[in-house]
């Protein structure tokens, strides 16, 4: 039975539906972090996300031994902003390339689904966090002037939610 429910991925990936690309964050050999921005392909019914790359790509060699990835999403104009935690594993999964392929992809990867470097990776969420910011922009300004003004804290500027997988 999963730890998760259908309506927690649901709400994951509506967030991010008109995302086109989240900051992929990995943890190299000498425990530094670093970010690319990857494009997500799905997130399944089971809770991952998967994405496209090439087994060439120098952040895919860390993943075996740090597996641990956080992806960020944002989009200013919606106010959204989400940050998802996970593990992610470097997968030659043909199947699921095929799946996913779209010819936006051909892009990186020339030779197609025969591409010798075409690779996926599959990140099994963990956490999500997301900040909605309810109100409307004009509000948000009100409520940062007032703050300025006040020397106050701004308050009813969004709010925080996360979601255990």
């Amino acid at each position: 039975m999963p730890l998760y429910s259908q309506e927690q991925i649901n709400t994951i990936a509506a967030k991010i539906k008109h995302v086109k690309f989240g900051m992929f964050t990995t943890v190299d050999g000498d425990n530094v972090l670093s970010s690319r921005p990857l494009t997500t392909q799905q997130i399944d019914n089971e809770g991952n996300m998967w994405f496209f790359t090439s087994d060439e790509a120098a952040f895919t060699h860390d993943l075996a031994r740090h597996p641990e990835v956080n992806v960020s999403f944002s989009n200013p104009d919606e106010q959204l902003y989400l940050s998802v935690t996970g593990q992610a594993y470097l997968l030659k999964d043909r199947a699921k390339a095929r799946e996913l392929w779209s010819p936006l992809v051909r892009a990186w990867f020339p030779g197609g689904l025969d591409d010798p470097h075409l690779a996926m990776i599959r990140v099994r969420i963990q956490t999500a966090e997301y900040w909605d910011a309810s109100a409307s922009k004009m509000k948000q300004l009100v409520q940062l002037a007032k703050a300025a003004v006040t020397g106050r804290a701004a308050v009813d500027m969004g709010k925080h939610h996360t979601i255990c997988l």
